[in-house]
């Protein structure tokens, strides 16, 4: 049997194999590279670096020299905020964009932020693999012309804050919470009975290390990789939101190659997605553990309290947003 490789191994692994100067035999040839430029807002440690790596490996072995993939983290190349602009205008060719922060520009995206919106990881299979996450890609494309190239992992958000333990929904009263600029979160945390403080991801940091505001959320990978545990010692596994923060391109990028280029790269970019869902999905419990020997006190809330407060928002998102949300949310209910 094989030894398990660390996350460490796998990804010095990965961009050995992604900048190596022999590649295997490519079956798809350019007259010239194509620089992909891949950004995302989060350390290459982090899991959207375990896609990342994983693809230019594959973009290598399969497409030789037709596309060179450049890797550029902790938002080098844009935030993720204005990074969905910039994938419009063609500026930016590649980003990792949480579904909370595609929602301003394809609102319909919200469906998938709505809390406890998925009913465990079966229902999680039956939206990403049934149809239901492909249709949400084809509008996405229609509605904005930019090209959703894999949903990736699913990222269930843990709350993490400085004041205090929380058991229950009760213990939320009056803190000062961090959530980006997206009404759904905004309003589940007023739900919840904390108080809400709108910020861009870029300003988030820092307003956790100085006080300005108690807690935030997010995947475990990122609360790890951003060093979170050093100034909020509390964590709660309230896997409130579950959401995808997919890798999207431009349409200038995609318009450069190739109908058959095309193809084969997007072949790439959905089995990078699997290679990080079960990377991801394999380590996430052994972060929290990483969470819990640094410092973080940990508790399992129990989650009825939290879902009792937050499920009339669903039905009034849907009365809000009109009848393609609510077909979408139906379906979605269905496949549960």
């Amino acid at each position: 049997m094989q030894p398990k490789l660390s996350r460490r191994t796998v990804l010095s692994h990965g961009i050995l194999a992604a900048t190596a100067c022999v590649a295997a035999p490519a079956r798809v040839l350019a007259q010239s590279p194509r620089t992909l430029n891949l950004g995302f807002s989060t350390p290459v440690e982090s899991d959207y670096g375990v896609l990342a790596t994983k693809l230019a490996q594959l973009v290598k072995e399969r497409m030789g020299d037709a596309i060179d993939v450049k890797i550029r983290c902790c938002a080098t190349i844009a935030t993720e905020d204005d990074a969905f602009k910039a994938l419009q205008l063609g500026t930016v060719d590649a980003y990792f964009i949480s579904g909370n922060n595609v929602s301003p520009h394809f609102p319909l995206m919200d469906i998938l932020v709505l809390p406890y919106i998925f009913q465990g990881a079966a229902h999680v299979r039956k939206v990403r693999d049934g149809g239901i996450a492909d249709e949400l890609a084809e509008r996405l494309r229609k509605a904005t012309n930019v090209h959703l190239l894999s949903w990736g992992a699913l990222s269930h958000r843990d709350f993490y804050n400085s004041k205090r333990p929380i058991n229950d929904v009760k213990d939320m009263a009056g803190l000062k919470v961090r959530v980006p600029k997206n009404e759904v979160m905004i309003q589940t945390f007023r739900a919840f009975g904390s108080e809400p403080i709108p910020l861009a991801w870029s300003e988030t940091p820092a307003a956790l290390q100085t006080g300005a505001v108690d807690g935030s959320d997010n995947g475990t990978s990122v609360i790890k990789a951003m060093k979170f545990y050093e100034f909020s010692k509390h964590l709660a596994i309230l896997e409130h939101f579950a959401g995808f923060a997919p890798l999207l391109a431009s349409p200038r990028f995609m318009g450069r190659l190739s109908p058959d280029q095309q193809k084969t790269f997007l072949q790439c970019a959905k089995d990078a997605g699997e290679h990080q869902r079960s990377v991801v999905e394999a380590e996430v419990e052994n972060v929290r553990k990483f969470l819990a020997d640094n410092g973080m006190k940990t508790t399992r809330p129990n989650q009825k309290s939290f879902i009792n407060a937050v499920l009339p928002l669903q039905d009034k998102f849907v009365a809000e947003r009109g009848p393609e949300f609510k077909a979408m949310l139906d379906k979605i209910r269905a496949a549960a």
